[in-house]
């Protein structure tokens, strides 16, 4: 460990400042002080302070901050980060956290910064959030839960409700597939993202798509939809944004509006999909998107195929493409590419 005395923790000229993990403020830093006034970008990474005041003393103490990076990844230190982030001029925060047990049981976030524009975050999810993020464009999410909860069949913890909200006003949100499985465990009310345009998410065969229904239908505004990888976990409550419902339940006549599918009434006009690799469950799912999505435009599909087996005699890529190429499209003005 390498301390820096607090009296020299400060410099009016520096744009830029990077602390990583062996170094720490020695002593507190005193509230109200101004220690980078002309700081621009601050990186923090496993760094240890001597307790939470102290952390956002340091944060206030840049007047100027517009990027925040806080990286987490040890379990074993004491770190600095508890969950707070309140500044008036950050406009980029980066946020990668892997809370001890000890600390999880306690964890809660407040994000109190009105000028944020992008965020990208990656944690467990907390116990509660208080969120005030009115300018936000762009929302990058990595929000797991903890496996030890799920091997032990306890209780739901955590609550995402009140981070929806807050971020509710975004035009583009990417999601990992950990973040859908959170959002269907831990969501009391969904709100409805108005301004949303592009949505992206990532696929498990582990986990389910069971929120994705309710996602698309509170973004009536979606224009792009980005699926990394089709294949994901056969569940009965993925609903009609799913190829995989279970032939009993197709055979049910449709007699309310909750069983009209929600790709139907979807404004989508471009569909990205990467990781294809052609199989009948794939294929299944993209007739599905082709006959359902009745707005769609463009259809960019990405196929997985090793060099090995695109230079085989029987040329998989060609019958992969050829496949989808020959699935029936409800619009008429639908183009497909393939990368």
């Amino acid at each position: 460990m390498h301390r820096i005395d607090t009296e020299f923790f400060t410099s009016n000229t520096l744009l830029e400042l990077t602390i990583c993990g062996g170094f720490y403020a020695e002593g507190r830093l005193p509230p109200g002080r101004v220690f980078f006034p002309a700081l621009k970008s601050l990186s923090l990474v496993s760094v240890e302070f001597t307790d939470t005041l102290m952390y956002q003393n340091f944060i206030s103490g840049c007047p100027v901050l517009e990027e925040l990076f806080l990286h987490y990844d040890n379990e074993t230190q004491c770190p600095a980060w508890k969950g707070l982030v309140s500044s008036p001029s950050i406009k980029r925060l980066n946020i990668y956290d892997n809370p001890s047990e000890l600390r999880y049981e306690a964890y809660k976030c407040c994000f109190q910064i009105p000028s944020l524009v992008y965020l990208d975050y990656s944690s467990y999810v907390a116990k509660q959030y208080a969120v005030d993020l009115v300018s936000l464009e762009e929302a990058r999410l990595n929000i797991r839960y903890p496996e030890r909860l799920v091997d032990q069949n306890e209780d739901i913890f955590g609550d995402v409700t009140d981070l929806l909200k807050g971020i509710s006003n975004v035009k583009t949100l990417h999601l990992s597939s950990d973040s859908l499985e959170v959002f269907h465990l831990c969501c009391d009310t969904m709100p409805v993202f108005h301004n949303l345009l592009t949505l992206s998410f990532e696929s498990d065969e582990e986990i389910g798509w069971q929120v994705v229904p309710l996602l698309l239908n509170k973004s009536p505004n979606l224009e792009t939809l980005v699926i990394k990888s089709l294949v994901h976990q056969v569940t009965d409550m993925c609903g009609n944004a799913c190829a995989c419902i279970s032939k009993r339940r197709k055979k049910k006549k449709k007699t309310t509006e909750d069983d009209e599918c929600c790709l139907s009434t979807c404004q989508v006009k471009v569909l990205n999909i990467s990781g294809y690799r052609g199989t009948c469950k794939e294929l299944k799912q993209m007739r599905h998107f082709l006959e359902n999505l009745k707005c769609l435009e463009t259809v960019n599909v990405g196929v997985d195929v090793k060099r090995r087996e695109y230079k085989n005699g029987n040329n998989k890529y060609q019958r992969i493409t050829n496949a989808v190429m020959e699935l029936p499209r409800f619009s008429s003005n639908c183009q497909i590419q393939f990368f």
